[in-house]
């Protein structure tokens, strides 16, 4: 329990912070208009009287809304150029060696010691 509250917060913040809850609220327009006019017509007629463009619900007008509002939102150039927004760039520092890496010593105290004596390796023991 106490990794799943977490993790559902955090799945909940990014539907939120990609505009997938109005998808979600449209679907569940579209479901409930749906299930209205399948109890008067059959499946077929319910379904394009559903998705027809000229009878749009409350709810599916407020999404409409949002949505719009939420387009005002964005910057123009953003909007108008097709471009992604970069909201932070990092550009590392050169670096630059003192010296040639093939003069660098190998000894040094940053590569550690080498070994030069074999590894001792015990002898194999009998199975019983």
């Amino acid at each position: 329990m106490k990794r799943r509250l977490p993790i559902l917060a955090l799945l909940g913040a990014w539907i939120c912070a990609n505009g997938a809850l109005l998808d979600a609220v449209q679907v569940f327009a579209w479901a409930r208009m749906f299930s209205q006019y399948a109890r008067t017509m059959d499946a077929g007629a319910a379904l394009s009287r559903t998705f027809d463009p000229s009878r749009p619900c409350n709810l599916c007008r407020t999404v409409s809304r949002a949505r719009d509002h939420a387009k005002t939102q964005l910057p123009a150039a953003v909007e108008n150029s097709g471009e992604k927004l970069i909201l932070a760039f990092h550009q590392p520092r050169p670096v630059f060696f003192l010296k040639d890496p093939a003069e660098w010593e190998h000894d040094s105290p940053a590569c550690g010691p080498f070994r030069t004596d074999p590894v001792p390796v015990p002898p194999p023991r009998q199975l019983s």
